[in-house]
């Protein structure tokens, strides 16, 4: 008598978490802003009018251009590596991987910055954390004080976090937005409550000094916020983990946009009512000042609640950009420039342990002070990144009108047009200013990191197309692309 074998089905994984609509803006919120704190040294360098100006005109002019892009290759592609897969399906697999590698190194300066900065707010409030004190050994020229070893802590904390998933961070990015924005809408109801008791005209000072002029304000000014306002394409790195990104992307995207400028705008005002001298005046605010801008109004009890507000920011803002920079890593070895380990993800949370792991320890070297200062290229590879994306757009416009895009940038090419002039008036002014205030120091480091990036490809990209002849399921070849390899999820 014959068996017949019973087809046992392999027990069910659990799916992920998904980023559902409201953890969706609550990422993209900490991808770009993270609140007011951060953006006081605009008012010292612009002047109060100049900065409100600034505040509301940058989203229009850098923004909400970028957004729109993000809008229509976001739901175009909405793939794992968003950017990345954007500009290799647009411009090439060459344009791709400089894409994938600059933001990725962009970011390990960038990263830093934010558990350096909640160890500053830290040190604000218990005064028992000094830079350059409690040195506990040293490697060559490198102090590991204790200030390092707070940001450690703070960095596997938020590594532990987010090897749950970009489902998690998203969840408690909702957390994080709630601490953070209510102190700073605390402030601003106090402090409005004291404009409009007082009579105080916050905006009748245009500039921060009299021999100042408008325009030389406005650049100024304009640098500053765009730090404040960069990051719209961050988000899409984990589109493959969003719950319906075609659907939720762009209404997240709209949502952020109004958040953020308001976020910067109530607060702002409402800390002119210190006046312009003072400790708490604006001529002397400084990032951080919004703590004694806060006692001033209302007390210690409202310094230390804005003061905890920025330490939530900093770590909050860490976690959401950590979700997205893993990726990179991630979706460079799936299409075999990097080692495939890196590609490896945890059964239960299908996520990518390695190249978070890795990316968080990249980040911890370069908490260390001697690094700090090379966040000066930062603003010179996001805005390449940006232009990019740009050209992406068209590309894809162009070579591939029938690809369906759940949202297009209203206007057609008119749109376009605009979107490309103004971008690329706002990237070359920045670049010029970035020129004016520290020389070929930024330009010069930015260029090397490029020439680094476009010299290794050669080599890279030999390794990847060994690896893609070895794999046996092949993927359709892209638009302008030679046959790819296994990448992230299909369109």
């Amino acid at each position: 008598m014959t068996t017949v074998p019973v087809d046992r089905a392999a027990p069910r994984r659990p799916a992920p978490k998904r980023v559902r609509m409201m953890p969706l803006v609550a990422l993209i919120f900490f991808s770009v802003s993270g609140g007011a704190y951060g953006i006081e040294e605009l008012f010292s360098t612009s002047g109060p009018g100049m900065a409100i100006l600034l505040i509301v005109v940058t989203p229009l002019i850098y923004s909400v251009p970028h957004a729109l892009v993000v809008a229509e290759l976001g739901t175009a592609i909405p793939e794992e590596g968003g950017y990345y897969h954007w500009v290799k399906r647009g411009l090439g697999r060459f344009w791709g991987f400089q894409q994938g590698v600059l933001q990725w190194i962009c970011s390990f300066v960038d990263m830093a910055v934010y558990p350096v900065l909640f160890t500053s707010y830290l040190q604000s409030l218990v005064g028992a954390v000094a830079p350059g004190e409690h040195v506990l050994f040293r490697v060559g020229h490198l102090q590991f004080d204790l200030n390092w070893f707070i940001c450690l802590a703070v960095i596997v904390v938020f590594t532990l976090l987010n090897l749950l998933g970009a489902g998690w961070v998203g969840e408690s990015s909702v957390v994080f937005a709630v601490v953070c924005l209510l102190p700073m809408l605390i402030l601003s109801g106090i402090g409005i409550a004291h404009l409009v008791g007082d009579g105080v005209d916050p905006v009748g000072t245009m500039t921060a000094t009299a021999g100042q002029s408008t325009w030389n304000a406005f650049g100024a000014g304009l640098f500053i916020v765009m730090w404040n306002y960069c990051g719209w394409d961050s988000v899409s790195n984990v589109a493959g983990e969003m719950e319906n990104p075609r659907r939720h992307l762009p209404r997240a995207l709209a949502v952020s946009v109004v958040l953020i400028m308001v976020g910067y705008l109530l607060p702002t005002v409402a800390s002119l009512a210190t006046g312009p001298d003072g400790d708490a005046g604006w001529r002397s605010w400084e990032a951080g000042s919004f703590s004694a801008v806060a006692e001033q109004l209302a007390g210690p009890w409202l310094q230390w609640t804005v003061t905890l507000g920025g330490m939530f920011a900093a770590v909050a803002m860490f976690s959401a950009l950590l979700a997205s920079n893993s990726r990179l890593p991630l979706v460079l070895a799936r299409d075999g420039y990097f080692p495939a380990w890196l590609a490896k993800e945890s059964p239960r949370y299908r996520v990518p342990v390695a190249s978070v792991v890795g990316s968080s320890a990249i980040y911890a070297v370069f908490c260390l002070s001697s690094f700090t200062n090379l966040v000066i290229f930062d603003v010179f590879l996001t805005n390449i990144g940006i232009l990019l994306e740009v050209a992406a757009l068209i590309a894809l416009r162009i070579r591939e009108p029938e690809l369906e895009r759940p949202y297009r940038v209203p206007g057609g090419w008119w749109s376009i047009g605009g979107i490309v002039v103004s971008l690329l008036a706002v990237c070359a002014w920045a670049a010029w200013q970035q020129y004016v205030e520290s020389g070929t120091q930024a330009v010069t480091y930015g260029l090397a990191v490029i020439a680094g990036s476009v010299l290794l490809y050669p080599l890279l990209a030999r390794r990847a197309r060994r690896t893609r002849r070895t794999r046996r399921v092949p993927v359709p070849a892209q638009a302008g692309a030679e046959p790819a390899g296994v990448s992230g999820t299909s369109v």
